[in-house]
């Protein structure tokens, strides 16, 4: 019988730790405004066709 292995978990220092890593290496957080997405509409909606047989 064999055992899983254990879940890593995520701990308030690690995230800490890979947070002050990122700015350290040049890497920037960018703040938006409650409400709004960080991600940016690619083409706009797609068309829906329907096909009747």
């Amino acid at each position: 019988m064999s055992k899983k292995p254990a879940k890593a978990t995520l701990t308030t220092a690690t995230i800490e730790e890979q947070t002050a890593a990122f700015l350290k290496s040049g890497g920037a957080v960018e703040y938006v405004d409650k409400g709004k997405s960080g991600q940016f509409a690619s083409s706009g909606s797609k068309p829906v066709s329907q096909k009747v047989s």
